[in-house]
């Protein structure tokens, strides 16, 4: 057996599988055109290639297991910055800058690398789960704040979220396409809030 590097073995295995998952996120993102070998996984993770197969059975199980991993990331990243929005008018520009500081720390690099070169049918399910669950509490904050169409405004506003991440993956200023995303969605999203608490929801 290694040696334990944590306080139980359970953790240590976790903390060994952590590595080897964020080593091929990593080869991956640099853009490694197919699934990493468990060589270079290992080497990377500054383990030995026999750890590899205490995880995975195989390339194609690191890759279920990127999939698994990597868009669980993105929600769980969007959901905690808008639960710690508070107002729903604040949670729906949580969404937009967490979802734009997402893309510019790389994420959506690694999910586009992960979508070249896993089988299509299992990525775009993941995908469209992943894009579904995002959309659910911003569809919830729109509801809340009064917007009488919630799913059709949501969908306005990933588009512009879209287009705002395709700028910073082609190297414009993270800062300043922030700055433009919410000075687009917050005056509209001010106006519906305060409409809506002197008692006129239509925007």
């Amino acid at each position: 057996m290694p040696r334990i590097t944590a306080p139980t073995v359970a953790e240590h295995r976790a903390a060994q599988q952590r590595a080897l998952l964020d080593a091929a996120r990593e080869l991956l993102a640099e853009g490694e055109p197919e699934i990493p070998g468990f060589a270079e996984v290992a080497a990377r993770a500054g383990l030995a290639r026999s750890s590899m197969y205490q995880y995975f059975r195989s390339r194609q199980h690191l890759l279920e297991a990127l999939i698994e991993d990597a868009f669980p990331r993105w929600s769980a990243r969007v959901d905690a910055a808008m639960a710690a929005a508070g107002a729903p008018d604040r949670r729906i520009l949580a969404y937009v800058t967490a979802n734009l500081d997402l893309v510019a720390e790389g994420e959506h690099a690694i999910a586009s690398a992960i979508a070249a070169v896993a089988p299509s049918e299992k990525v775009n399910r993941a995908s469209a789960e992943m894009h579904n669950q995002l959309k659910a509490p911003l569809v919830d904050a729109l509801d809340e704040l009064g917007v009488p169409d919630p799913d059709e405004t949501a969908d306005l506003v990933n588009a512009m979220v879209h287009a705002a991440s395709r700028q910073i993956e082609a190297g414009a200023d993270v800062a300043a396409v922030r700055s433009r995303a919410t000075a687009l969605i917050e005056p509209y999203v001010t106006f519906v809030a305060h409409r809506t608490e002197y008692g006129n929801s239509t925007p």
